[in-house]
């Protein structure tokens, strides 16, 4: 059974910084593209960063400039290092892995349950 948790949430103040990890079990995301999704309340879950098998990246442009996005393949763990929080960042994140290099949901074939992040003001 494949499955993916993350970790690494909680509650933290603005301009704080947070480290997620997404541990990833029962296959080897060997080639899979690795990607970081958030959803707020009331709002449709969003792209955030991902990565590449090779470790190419991408990022919103809500996010970049302030968090990373890295894996570490023997470990088959992907991390998201938050930087710089905003109340805005506030949601619950996932990590999905997926075959194409996508930013697209549905391109993304295997999710976590989420770590919820909170950044007050």
């Amino acid at each position: 059974q494949v499955q993916l948790v993350e970790s690494g949430g909680g509650l933290v103040q603005a301009g704080g910084s947070l480290r997620l990890s997404c541990a990833a079990s029962g296959r080897t995301f060997t080639g899979y593209v690795m990607g970081w999704f958030r959803q707020a309340p009331g709002k449709e879950r969003e792209f955030v960063a991902r990565i590449r098998w090779s470790g190419g990246d991408t990022y919103a442009d809500s996010v970049k400039g302030r968090f990373t996005i890295s894996r570490d393949n023997a470990k088959n763990t992907v991390y998201l290092q938050m930087n710089s929080l905003k109340p805005e960042d506030t949601a619950v994140y996932y990590c999905a892995g997926g075959i194409g290099p996508s930013s697209l949901i549905g391109t993304y074939d295997y999710w976590g349950q989420g770590t919820q992040v909170t950044v007050s003001s």
